[in-house]
């Protein structure tokens, strides 16, 4: 299995451009994927990236998860 994070834009279509942030590889583990998302969501929404899905394999796990923080 992979964990693969999706970048978006808030209506959920792709992000136009990636930051350097972005980890485009898969992750072994979804606890992998989540710390990264919690270390780098500043980076991620400064570049560009305003929501995030995360898929194992094909399967959509959840998404799209604002990085925008609750006002």
């Amino acid at each position: 299995m992979s964990w693969t994070w999706i970048y978006q834009n808030e209506d959920g279509s792709p992000s136009p451009a990636l930051p350097a942030e972005a980890v485009v590889t898969p992750f072994p583990t979804q606890a992998d994927a989540e710390a990264y998302i919690g270390q780098s969501w500043e980076e991620l929404l400064a570049g560009g990236v305003e929501a995030v899905t995360l898929y194992e394999d094909d399967r959509e796990v959840y998404g799209p998860m604002s990085l925008k923080p609750a006002e």
